[in-house]
């Protein structure tokens, strides 16, 4: 049986079902893991407890994303664009670290096709 998704080959299906994603794993390669990205899957968690969700995150053509109950840090991992946080909005590049607290709009309004960060989700969730 083919459990691949569309625009999957089996060969990535493969690579993705034994990729390590454990939280007991102790190291997630940026390549390895941006490999098994795609325009319908943008994101992969890598690490998760009750206290932290670590991600990469990798969004074609447009950001989508809402705001989320915890507080939140982007390392950028690669590219570059500009970010808003409410009626904020700078630029970001390689190397940067981006902080957005619990239930703040935000997104990446412009992004490099080589955009790639990591996303680390902290704290106890909040209401609004």
């Amino acid at each position: 049986m083919d459990d691949t998704t569309p625009g999957q080959d089996a060969k990535t299906a493969k690579a993705s079902a034994n990729a390590p994603r454990s939280s007991d794993t102790i190291r997630h390669p940026l390549m390895d893991v941006a490999a098994r990205l795609s325009r319908e899957a943008p994101f992969e968690t890598v690490f998760e407890s009750p206290e932290v969700s670590i991600e990469l995150y990798a969004p074609v053509g447009a950001d989508m994303q809402k705001p989320h109950d915890r507080d939140e840090l982007y390392i950028i991992a690669s590219g570059e664009g500009t970010f808003s946080r409410g009626d904020e909005l700078v630029p970001f590049a390689q190397g940067d670290l981006l902080f957005v607290p619990a239930h703040v709009p935000h997104r990446f309004e412009t992004f490099s096709d080589d955009f790639r960060t990591w996303v680390i989700f902290y704290g106890d969730k909040r209401g609004k």
